[in-house]
């Protein structure tokens, strides 16, 4: 028996984060998607199913994982947009008898499949799975939460992070004495210390306050939170984070690992390898890798009337139903000092965003500019820039990752066209 984690056909709702990624590599909580899988089937084979381009690349990221290949003669298929709660293994019993295929509403939340059925599949893993694959398996439906959309994510941040510490602190036997076991210098204030988890080789300097009151903290190997930051649960701070002097991380908050953190930060995700250090508010906000933010830059999550928030998918509009929504800014993407961002932005891969003024709510990739002139960001250009900044964290780009990289171009192009821009 292997699990699968596919991708289906509503992966474009989580644009630009899926140009370099699949569904279940975004974040939610203290993990990605694909993590709380792997924690509920933890003795089972896991393969990864993903578009045809990104299979190098996450070949090449998880060299120990067989991409689009099921060797097995079943197969639990797993939806990658699914929010996998602690317990699902209950739900989805990995030993139930034959075939099934497992719904909410009409969207596939896992598929356990067989025989000539999987024979079937396998033979289109290199196209994007929907509910014909699955035609003719008994179907039975479950409560089981899914993303449609990349806010849907932001949203479920503050509970993920709850139902991930908790398991986390379960699966590794660390009771509630125990959890502080980095060094916190004198000086620092701690409240709610049970539901506060500090890595051994975790620091935690004078005057910072971390305040579990009302959710979890979970700060992880190697991270430091300077002297002056504060930091209300739940909120997670990644491997080898920095949390900057006077920082103030609000509830619902998850940074990944090696990124610069301050100013004002809630209800985000911000993916590793990004900073955003200096001064300026960050609210309901996805970021991506490799982005760094510039001193004062801000974002609206909240319109003037309170209503909720419209923001571009796939060159639609789309009412969020969300009254705080903020700014989501693809990978390698940058902004200079005293940036100013509105309600459901949206900036694709590999942009540069500059000037006074609002810039347009829809970005797209490799722009370059801001509200008064944009254009394309030239591809060797910002290839050499992307080059610069990863050497900065001892890492190369490899030739599977540059190519990649020009695909996103070639696959962005008619985004640009539409705006105009040159190329």
């Amino acid at each position: 028996m292997q699990i699968c984690l596919f991708e289906d056909i509503y992966f474009d709702h989580f644009e630009p984060m899926i140009l370099t990624r699949p569904t279940y590599n975004l974040f939610c909580g203290i993990h990605t998607l694909r993590d709380k899988v792997k924690r509920a089937y933890p003795e089972v084979d896991i393969v990864f199913h993903t578009r045809g381009y990104l299979k190098a690349f996450i070949g090449l990221k998880n060299p120990t994982f067989k991409v689009n290949e099921i060797e097995h003669d079943e197969c639990l298929f797993i939806n990658g947009r699914v929010i996998a709660p602690p317990d699902i293994a209950k739900i989805i019993k990995i030993d139930a008898p034959g075939d099934r295929l497992y719904l909410n509403g009409e969207t596939i939340i896992a598929a356990k499949v067989s025989g000539k059925k999987l024979e079937s599949v396998k033979e289109g893993l290199d196209d994007l799975i929907t509910l014909s694959n699955f035609d003719g398996i008994p179907v039975e439906q479950v409560e089981v939460k899914y993303a449609t959309y990349i806010w849907d994510l932001i949203h479920a941040n503050p509970k993920e992070i709850i139902n991930d510490f908790f398991a986390y602190m379960e699966i590794n036997n660390i009771p509630e004495k125990t959890r502080v076991r980095g060094t916190v210098y004198d000086g620092a204030v701690l409240l709610a210390k049970e539901n506060i988890y500090i890595h051994e080789t975790a620091r935690i300097l004078p005057g910072a306050v971390i305040d579990a009151t009302d959710g979890p903290v979970f700060i992880n190997a190697d991270a430091i939170v300077y002297p002056n930051a504060v930091i209300e649960g739940p909120v997670c701070i990644g491997r080898g984070t920095k949390v900057k002097p006077c920082a103030s991380i609000y509830h619902g908050v998850t940074v990944g690992k090696v990124c610069k953190v301050g100013g004002e930060i809630e209800g985000s995700i911000i993916s590793p390898y990004s900073n955003k250090q200096h001064s300026g508010f960050m609210g309901h906000a996805y970021i991506g890798s490799w982005v760094n933010i510039g001193a004062d830059t801000n974002n609206s999550d909240l319109k003037n009337n309170y209503g909720t928030v419209k923001i571009m998918v796939n060159g639609e509009q789309v009412d969020s139903g969300q009254q705080f929504l903020g700014l989501i800014m693809g990978d390698h993407s940058k902004t200079a000092i005293n940036t100013m961002f509105n309600t459901g932005t949206v900036v694709g891969f590999s942009s540069n965003i500059f000037g006074a003024g609002f810039p347009a709510k829809y970005i797209p990739s490799f722009s370059w500019g801001g509200a008064d002139m944009m254009t394309t960001y030239d591809i060797e250009k910002s290839l050499e820039t992307a080059k610069r900044v990863v050497q900065r964290r001892n890492r190369v780009i490899s030739e599977t990752e540059e190519k990649l990289f020009r695909k996103v171009f070639d696959l962005t192009h008619k985004q640009r066209r539409k705006m105009g821009f040159p190329y």
